[in-house]
């Protein structure tokens, strides 16, 4: 699978975020409260949902799946001027991102150990400290092997 390298500009995006890591997850929690408010949010751009997290420089050096990371729920939007109760701005930065389009199930981490393993050592490109997220669109479903969304990672 290759992924198609996009430079984007800076996006502004309101939603909600959480502090967790791969043992302690808190994504379903975080989206199921997000979710449902996310037709509060004013200016929406699209119908598309981020799933983003910004993890701590040293991240990926070595694998702890106790390492804590900053997930955000949220929604990209034209500007912040009015944000409901209880949610937040993101200035996404813009920058250069491989975008993966992957269908199969949400639940299934071998399309990011096929990223990180193969891919990336291989393509020329490091990993850029900047944010990492997926888009949900439409065509994305829980637990369904024919969800469909874009994997987009920070790349240099």
């Amino acid at each position: 699978m290759e992924p198609i390298i996009k430079n984007i500009s800076d996006k502004i995006l309101v939603g909600m975020q959480t502090e967790m890591s791969i043992v302690n997850n808190q994504t379903f929690k975080l989206f199921k409260t997000f979710m449902p408010r996310k037709k509060e949010i004013m200016n929406i751009v699209d119908d598309n949902v981020y799933d983003l997290r910004i993890y701590p420089a040293n991240y990926y050096e070595v694998f702890d799946p106790q390492a804590q990371f900053i997930k955000w729920a949220a929604a990209e939007v034209s500007d912040n001027n009015d944000i409901p109760t209880d949610m937040e701005t993101f200035h996404l930065q813009g920058g250069q991102y491989a975008v993966f389009h992957y269908k199969g199930l949400n639940s299934d981490p071998s399309i990011f150990q096929y990223i990180f393993t193969e891919w990336l050592p291989q393509s020329g490109y490091t990993l850029d400290y900047r944010p990492h997220f997926e888009i949900m669109g439409p065509k994305t479903k829980l637990n369904d092997s024919n969800s469909e969304e874009e994997i987009w990672i920070p790349i240099k």
